[in-house]
């Protein structure tokens, strides 16, 4: 048996993932082309991730806002009087939605149900990074010395575990590895 039909499976896995995350990475990528951040011009993604995350807060009976940052691409979050946190582009959680829909793609599995989860999926990372921007910036309000800690350990772990559950949940109930056609 060649090498290549031996790990067919693992190479076409690879194929797919790869292909679907560089087309899909290309178009975001020429999306924020658009956007000329030697302006300071942040895209509306992220426009609208600030603007959500400030609702939020607002919401639990907290004076927040989202403004443009008048000398970076970025929007800044006030939290009670107080300039809390960034909102770059990075921040909008669109490159993890990448990283999410090509995985899922890479497992393929019937059309229509692919396209929903991946959907549903994205729907669920959104909501969950505005949440998790929203905490953030409270507990930087709070615990500013835990900045570090919060925003490079703590949240990131709470976003790519749901990811991951997500992958799981795909592989083990929707994948053609779990129910071949």
């Amino acid at each position: 048996m060649s090498a290549f039909r031996k790990y067919k499976p693992f190479l076409g896995f690879l194929a797919r993932f790869f292909v679907a995350y560089l087309v899909m990475a290309g178009l975001y990528q020429l999306y924020l082309s658009q956007y000329d951040v030697t302006q300071n011009q942040v895209d509306p993604i992220t426009v609208a991730v600030g603007d959500q995350s400030a609702r939020v807060l607002q919401f639990f009976g907290s004076d927040a806002q989202s403004v443009p940052h008048p000398a970076q691409p970025c929007m800044k979050l006030i939290y009670n009087g107080k300039f809390v946190a960034r909102i770059i582009e990075g921040c909008n959680a669109i490159s993890v939605m990448v990283l999410f829909a090509a995985f899922v793609i890479a497992f393929s599995g019937r059309l229509r149900t692919m396209i929903w989860f991946v959907l549903v999926g994205c729907f669920v990372i959104y909501v969950l990074n505005v949440l998790r921007i929203s905490l953030l910036a409270s507990a930087l309000y709070h615990w500013p010395q835990y900045e570090s800690f919060l925003h490079g350990v703590v949240f990131p772990f709470v976003i790519y575990s749901v990811v991951f559950i997500l992958w799981i949940i795909w592989v083990n109930r929707y994948s053609y590895v779990k129910n071949p056609a």
